[in-house]
C-alpha cells in the first residue's frame, strides 16, 4: 500500500488547501487527490493532463478530484474514466468526503516546509467580467483573527520561518466579520501574537482595497516583506472598465509611488491579461507601458481565454494568434524589467530563507542560489556577485 498523494494545480490558495487536505487524508492508503484549477482554459487542460498522469502512475489508487474545475467543469470531468469521484470545492476540507476514518485525520500535516501558505479568506463578492472563480469558490468568507493567529502559531512551532497569507480575494478579508476589520488589522495581530515569526508575506492583493493601516505596515514593518503582488490585470482604463475592475491606471501608479517613496527596496509583482476582448493595439501598448512605469519584476501574464458563463465570453474576441503574440510581448517586457532589476541587486546584501533545493528567496522575492550545505530553514545573508537563469548568485 502506498501513502496518499496530493496533486496541486493553480493558485497559492490551492497550495494552502492542499497542505490541509494532506493532513485530512494522511491515514488513507492508495489515494490520489487532484486539487484542480479552472482560471483559464489552459488550466483546465493542465488539470485533465494531471488526472491522466496520476492514473497512469497509480492505476490501483482511488482518484478523487476537487478544486475549482471540480465545480466549473464538473460534467466534463465526470465523464473521464480515470476519475473515481469528485469532491465539491466547498467540501474539500471535509475529511468525510475522502472516506477517511476520523481517528486517522490530522488537522494539518507537518510537511517540513520552510515557507507555508496560510489561507485566511475564501470566495469573492466581485464580478469581474472575465473571471469564473466565484462560480467555483462562492461568496467571500473570512477566518477570524483568533483562528488565523492559532494556525500561524502552530506553523511557526513546526519550524516554518515564513508565512504567506493568502486568499481568493485577500484584501477583502474581514468584510464579512463583525465590525468589518481590515487586512491591516489582521497582519498587525499576527505580527504581535507570533513574535517568533521571522517573515510574513502577502499573496496577490487588490490595490484599491489596501487600507491605510496595511499601507503603513508595508512601508514600516521589517518582518512584512518588501514585496507586493498586485491583481492589476491591465494598463488601460477602458479595458479595466470592461473588465469591471474597481481601479484605474492612475490608482495603480499612485499606490506604487507611495510604496516606493516609503520603502524604496519594495519589489512589485502583478497579474496582467493579454488580449482581453475588444483590446486594440493602443490598449496593448498601455499594458506594455504599465510594466515599465510600475517596474513590474515579478509578473504573471495570462493570455485571455473565454470562460463559461462570464460576460467577457460574449464580447467581441481578439484573434487567438494576436492574443498569443501580445502575451509574448508582455512576458518579454517583464523579463527585461526583471533582468535590469536583478542586475541592480548585485553587490547588495540579501537576507535569504534557505529552501531544500539549494536556493532560497530574498526578502524582495528574488530567487538566490546558496552555498552547498546551507541548512534549510535558516536565514542567511548573501551578497550576490552575478545573476543567471533568473537567480542571483
Amino acid at each position: 500500500m502506498r501513502a496518499p498523494e496530493i496533486v496541486t494545480l493553480g493558485c497559492r490558495m490551492n497550495i494552502a488547501e492542499s497542505e490541509r487536505i494532506a493532513g485530512l487524508v494522511s491515514g488513507a492508503e492508495d489515494l490520489v487527490v487532484v486539487n484542480s484549477c479552472a482560471v483559464t482554459s489552459e488550466a483546465v487542460r493542465a488539470t485533465r493532463q494531471a488526472i491522466r498522469r496520476a492514473r497512469r502512475a497509480r492505476p490501483e489508487a482511488r482518484l478523487l478530484v476537487t478544486g475549482c474545475a471540480a465545480d466549473i467543469e464538473r460534467d466534463a470531468l465526470s465523464a473521464m474514466p480515470e476519475i473515481d469521484g469528485i469532491v465539491p470545492n466547498v467540501d474539500k476540507l471535509d475529511a468525510r468526503r475522502y472516506n477517511v476514518p476520523a481517528a486517522m485525520v490530522s488537522e494539518r500535516q507537518a510537511l517540513g516546509h520552510t515557507r507555508a501558505f496560510l489561507a485566511v479568506q475564501n470566495g469573492c463578492d466581485h464580478a469581474c467580467t472575465f473571471c469564473v472563480i466565484p462560480l467555483g469558490r462562492g461568496r467571500s468568507r473570512s477566518l477570524t483573527i483568533e483562528h488565523v493567529v492559532c494556525e500561524a502559531q502552530e506553523l511557526v512551532a513546526q519550524g516554518v520561518a515564513e508565512l504567506v497569507l493568502t486568499g481568493v480575494d485577500l484584501t477583502s478579508w474581514g468584510h464579512d466579520l463583525p465590525g468589518a476589520p481590515s487586512l491591516g488589522m489582521l497582519v498587525d495581530a499576527v505580527l504581535e501574537a507570533v513574535p517568533d515569526l521571522p517573515r510574513l508575506r502577502l499573496s496577490s492583493v487588490d490595490g484599491v482595497e489596501i487600507d491605510e493601516h496595511l499601507l503603513a505596515l508595508l512601508i514600516e514593518e521589517p518582518r512584512l516583506m518588501p514585496h507586493i503582488h498586485l491583481s492589476l490585470q491591465h494598463g488601460h482604463d477602458l479595458i479595466l472598465k470592461r473588465m469591471k475592475r474597481r481601479h484605474s491606471r492612475a490608482d495603480a501608479i499612485e499606490l506604487v509611488a507611495r510604496l516606493k517613496a516609503g520603502r524604496p527596496d519594495i519589489a512589485i509583482g502583478a497579474d496582467l491579461i493579454a488580449g482581453f476582448p475588444t483590446e486594440s493595439e493602443e490598449h496593448h501598448r498601455a499594458n506594455l507601458s504599465i510594466v515599465r512605469e510600475l517596474e513590474i519584476v515579478h509578473g504573471h501574464v495570462f493570455p485571455y481565454s473565454a470562460r463559461p458563463r462570464t460576460p467577457a465570453a460574449r464580447m467581441p474576441q481578439v484573434d487567438r494568434a494576436i492574443v498569443k503574440a501580445r502575451a509574448a510581448e508582455l512576458r518579454a517586457a517583464i523579463a527585461n524589467a526583471r533582468n535590469t532589476w536583478m542586475g541592480e541587486q548585485i553587490g547588495v546584501p540579501q537576507r535569504v530563507l534557505a529552501e531544500r533545493d539549494g536556493g532560497g528567496y530574498a526578502e524582495n522575492f528574488a530567487r538566490v542560489a546558496l552555498p552547498h550545505g546551507t541548512v534549510p530553514g535558516t536565514i542567511v545573508t548573501i551578497t550576490p556577485t552575478s545573476h543567471a537563469k533568473g537567480m542571483l548568485q
